[in-house]
């Protein structure tokens, strides 16, 4: 065992913790170094995502890309920004349904319990797609907030292995914990904006149509199937989005499931009919 390793073996959890632990925005680089470096010496590579809803990148008290200057992901093209790992890919379904790490291949996803929201998914899509070239991944979901949902994967530096058991056994309670610590402290010292209120409602409709957008529907095909205008199933995607204060129609229907109100899976058991 490398020199370092045993190092980190001597470590107890308070220590690990610590060496995470943000209390100002000037922490966040070393914090990040500190995660990259237990991660590494597990034989795992690093990817935090601090919001599924956002496409805005984690940077540091610089405004340095964490993903692309700590954990050395590629600062272009990386493969969380393709369409099969974005706001509505299994994967991040999968972080909906759950707050405890889980691990992923291409024949299904599987935690420390059973978990039938977690058995509907079907995660080969993301394993097919050109940009991954990785066949397994350990996946620590962070729930916090007003509805904030965070995802962040640990694939191992070994790109070949197509099952993680073990390794899961042996690290993911840990990688589990410390995720939390970093990215519950980094949104803490980042937030500089006023989160969802706690007041916010939806109306039946608003949440009719985004259930529809979660799957992908048109404004045409919702009309359609709401029996509806056009126009105004604009209207209520907008008013949706205008209480949400999202930018978008995806990211409206992102932020509403994790609110909770298109149901435990987000809208995606709705049929054409």
């Amino acid at each position: 065992m490398p020199e370092n390793s045993r190092l980190e073996g001597a470590l107890s959890l308070d220590e690990l913790l610590e060496q995470v632990t943000i209390s100002r925005v000037e922490d966040i680089r070393t914090a990040a170094e500190n995660l990259n470096r237990i991660a590494t010496v597990r034989g795992m590579r690093v990817a935090l995502h601090d919001d599924i809803a956002s496409q805005k990148p984690m940077t540091d008290a610089n405004g340095n890309s964490l993903n692309g200057q700590v954990f050395k992901w590629a600062t272009s093209g990386q493969w969380w920004d393709h369409p099969r790992f974005g706001s509505f890919s299994p994967i991040m379904r999968a972080c909906l349904c759950t707050n405890e790490p889980f691990w992923c291949n291409a024949q299904g996803i599987y935690g420390y319990q059973k978990n039938k929201n977690l058995d509907r998914i079907d995660a080969t899509a993301c394993f097919s797609a050109e940009e991954c070239n990785m066949r397994t991944l350990i996946i620590v979901p962070v729930h916090l907030p007003f509805g904030q949902v965070s995802a962040n994967v640990f694939p191992l530096v070994d790109a070949t292995l197509d099952n993680l058991t073990e390794n899961f056994e042996q690290y993911g309670l840990l990688l589990g914990t410390l995720t939390r610590r970093f990215i519950s402290n980094y949104v803490s010292v980042k937030s500089n904006s006023d989160r969802i209120s706690p007041e916010c409602t939806l109306s039946n409709r608003e949440v009719e149509c985004l259930i529809l957008v979660a799957v992908g529907k048109t404004d045409t095909e919702i009309g359609a199937t709401l029996l509806l205008c056009r126009s105004t199933i604009r209207f209520h995607i907008r008013n949706a989005a205008a209480k949400l204060g999202t930018g978008n129609r995806t990211q409206t229907a992102v932020i509403a499931a994790q609110l909770g109100y298109l149901g435990a899976n987000g809208g995606y058991t709705i049929s054409d009919g």
